[in-house]
């Protein structure tokens, strides 16, 4: 029977592993694609129901809330006739733009070499 090794790697701090807090907060599905679409301007939810093609609107709103309780995006209702609602990210969500188009472009990687 082969040993069990001891990891020599430290884990990243005392308690949770940030890793595991940070994917609890952008691993869920859809969660990523809205990420990526309000990368760089605010959105309104039709337009993100729109952009992520298969979200169901049941769902979309339900990531959108998850991700404004959790600080990653602000809803700001927009004083118009009739009134409207953008999505945009906060500072932290935008801190989140470069792990999200590191992975868009392994996927990108991925997906020519014919593996789903």
């Amino acid at each position: 029977m082969l040993r069990k090794r001891k990891n020599k790697v430290p884990p990243p701090e005392e308690g949770t592993c940030p890793l595991t807090t940070c994917m609890r907060l952008v691993g869920g599905t859809w969660t990523p694609n809205i990420i990526w679409y309000l990368r760089d301007e605010a959105r309104r939810f039709s337009e993100l129901k729109s952009d992520i093609e298969g979200v169901s609107a049941k769902v979309l709103t339900e990531r959108l809330r998850r991700l404004e309780k959790d600080g990653l995006i602000v809803r700001q209702v927009v004083p118009t006739s009739p009134p409207s609602v953008e999505y945009s990210l906060t500072d932290l969500g935008h801190e989140l733009r470069p792990a999200i188009e590191a992975i868009a472009k392994v996927g990108a990687k991925i997906k020519k070499r014919g593996l789903k």
